[in-house]
């Protein structure tokens, strides 16, 4: 079976959620399968870090706008593989109809919180998203909570969903030296903290983190570090540590590396993750890898990605954030509990794994 790969997001310099599943996934692919062949269609090389294998090819498609619907399109015009992969949303209109298709929907944020997306942004993911589950040939959703979504905002019919977990990097996110931990902590001016990472943007919840910060911080002794760069509506947000009279104890560090990322999880008091709604939320992984205890909410996929592995919350109830984060600072017992399941829970998740089991999508696809 020859699979085409749109690995456009793949080659982005600033990768976060749907950059980095795309770059991850084909590397688990490509480096697993030497079964069927796949061509990677690419805006610019990428370097997988896995080696380069007979069955594999690329194809630089150099279009600065309407990648996908004009490039990507006319590629798979001419050179049709027989099933093509998108890891993100986006179908091509224009395409051979007898060519099978699976398309990766990691969530459906744009439905629960429009607000919180912005215009064209919203509509074309939107439009995007409603057609790819109408037209492709079989979806990947990332979470049960995604498929289930699929199934009630759309209409999808459950039996054209298989969900399959996301991964994360198991070389990279590990415990991390005391030497590397210092050195991360002086980069960055840091003591004790609390720790947020993710885009710096209200669908993350980040006011409500703040202002039950703001109540809780005089009893903990504890800043709080954001990770992050600034996204959509972040105005508000990048003010509210002054207005709420925390502006010392708040640290917003900007878009932070791979590189830096573990040290920072591995030096954390905890790691706080109150978000309105993931399709899955791999910093949740990142922190159990690093032997870090987790706070998090209680609804959208949190829960079944976190299982009992973290503390769960209502993140629309400010008091409770802040009593759960003085829990989680204060109470060892309830902290290596916590650290315990995390460093458990994480074992059941991994690139190789997501890799294996979405060749089995493509293999059954394909013999449809």
């Amino acid at each position: 079976m020859l699979v085409g790969i749109d690995g456009s997001r793949a080659s982005s310099d600033q990768k976060t959620g749907t950059e980095n599943y795309s770059l991850s996934l084909i590397s688990a692919l490509i480096d697993s399968d030497r079964q069927n062949k796949y061509e990677i269609y690419l805006r610019k090389d990428v370097d997988f870090g896995v080696g380069s294998h007979d069955n594999i090819s690329k194809k630089i498609i150099s279009l600065p706008r309407l990648w996908t619907q004009l490039g990507l399109a006319l590629e798979v015009a001419l050179r049709p593989p027989e099933l093509l992969f998108i890891p993100a949303h986006t179908l091509p209109v224009l395409r051979r109809q007898d060519m099978k298709t699976v398309v990766t929907i990691h969530d459906l944020g744009y439905e629960f919180l429009p607000e919180y997306h912005k215009f064209p942004q919203k509509f074309y993911l939107n439009k995007s998203t409603v057609y790819a589950a109408k037209k492709a040939s079989h979806l990947i959703a990332v979470s049960e909570a995604t498929k289930q979504d699929l199934v009630t905002k759309l209409g999808v019919d459950p039996a054209k969903i298989t969900v399959v977990y996301e991964g994360f990097d198991s070389k990279n996110y590990k415990p991390s030296s005391n030497e590397a931990i210092e050195a991360v902590k002086q980069k960055f001016g840091l003591s004790s903290y609390l720790l947020f990472v993710g885009t710096i943007q209200p669908r993350k919840n980040l006011e409500n983190l703040l202002r039950a910060y703001a109540k809780v911080c005089r009893k903990i002794d504890c800043d709080i570090v954001l990770s992050g760069k600034r996204g959509w509506l972040d105005g508000k947000i990048m003010e509210l540590p002054k207005e709420l009279g925390i502006g010392d104890k708040v640290k917003f560090l900007g878009y932070t590396t791979s590189e830096e990322l573990p040290a920072l999880y591995s030096g954390a008091k905890a790691f706080v993750y109150p978000s309105l709604f993931e399709g899955f939320g791999i910093p949740i992984l990142e922190a159990f890898a690093c032997h870090t205890p987790v706070l998090t909410s209680n609804i959208s996929s949190m829960p079944e990605v976190a299982k009992d592995s973290a503390l769960l919350v209502d993140p629309y109830d400010i008091d409770s954030i802040g009593e759960c984060i003085i829990q989680i600072i204060s109470n060892d017992v309830l902290r290596n509990q916590l650290i315990k399941r995390g460093k458990d829970r994480v074992q059941y998740f991994s690139w190789d794994k997501c890799a294996e089991e979405t060749i089995k999508v493509f293999e059954k696809v394909y013999n449809q």
